[in-house]
């Protein structure tokens, strides 16, 4: 008999009129035909809600496809189910703000989602959140991609400092086909290694960046 899975959850909730970067627009949440409205539409008795939802791709946890950053990357309805989906998964922890090296051996990354473990997500919905945020140097993420990663995420604002208009981290990972998510949470609870990693977005053509319910399977 084999051991049930444990599902934890690494994702934010999205919710109506939360900012997830300041200067972007907040979700707008509503009923597009309320409870009170299908009871003239439906048998007596019976009623329903049918919710509206008015996002930009940026919100809440969300994954980066190619596209996202290169006009010919693929889109997230074109990118592979095995790249985000059940994919092993490799938890880093620091405490820098810049992460310019990844401790790991390449033979235990590739292949892998890597999860950049800062805890900065105790700053969710806080004003603390938005300024200096930890995130990854080009040097790390070239590494990443010569490694061979499947995926990498972190849990903070920003995979890239945002500092400036540059986002060399983006630039890297995307142009080599791995997805980005960013604004994890509750990574303290996943293991370093043997988890599985999920982080499926909605199957949308011509767009680059979508929320996820990410979650890791131990």
């Amino acid at each position: 008999m084999t051991s049930a899975k444990r599902l934890i959850d690494v994702s934010h909730i999205v919710e109506h009129g939360m900012i997830t970067y300041k200067g972007f627009p907040a979700p707008i949440l509503c009923d597009w035909m309320s409870r009170d409205a299908s009871r003239t539409k439906y048998a007596q008795g019976t009623e329903f809600q049918i919710g509206k939802i008015e996002l930009i791709g940026n919100t809440g946890t969300y994954i980066d496809s190619p596209f996202h950053r290169y006009e010919n990357g693929k889109d997230l309805s074109e990118l592979p189910l095995e790249s985000i989906a059940h994919v092993p998964c490799v938890v880093v922890r620091t405490g820098e703000t810049a992460i310019d090296h990844v401790p790991l051996d390449a033979d235990v990354v590739r292949g892998c989602a890597v999860l950049f473990h800062t805890g900065w997500s105790r700053h969710w919905r806080t004003d603390a959140y938005f300024q200096g945020h930890p995130h990854l140097t080009g040097r790390a993420a070239a590494w990443l991609a010569a490694a061979g990663v499947a995926l990498v995420g972190i849990d903070s604002l920003n995979i890239d400092n945002t500092a400036t208009g540059e986002r060399p981290v983006h630039t890297v990972l995307l142009g080599r086909d791995i997805p980005i998510v960013e604004h994890l949470c509750g990574l303290e609870a996943v293991p370093e290694k043997g988890g599985r990693f999920f982080a499926v977005p909605v199957k949308v053509k011509s767009f680059g960046t979508f929320p996820v319910r990410a979650f890791v399977m131990t």
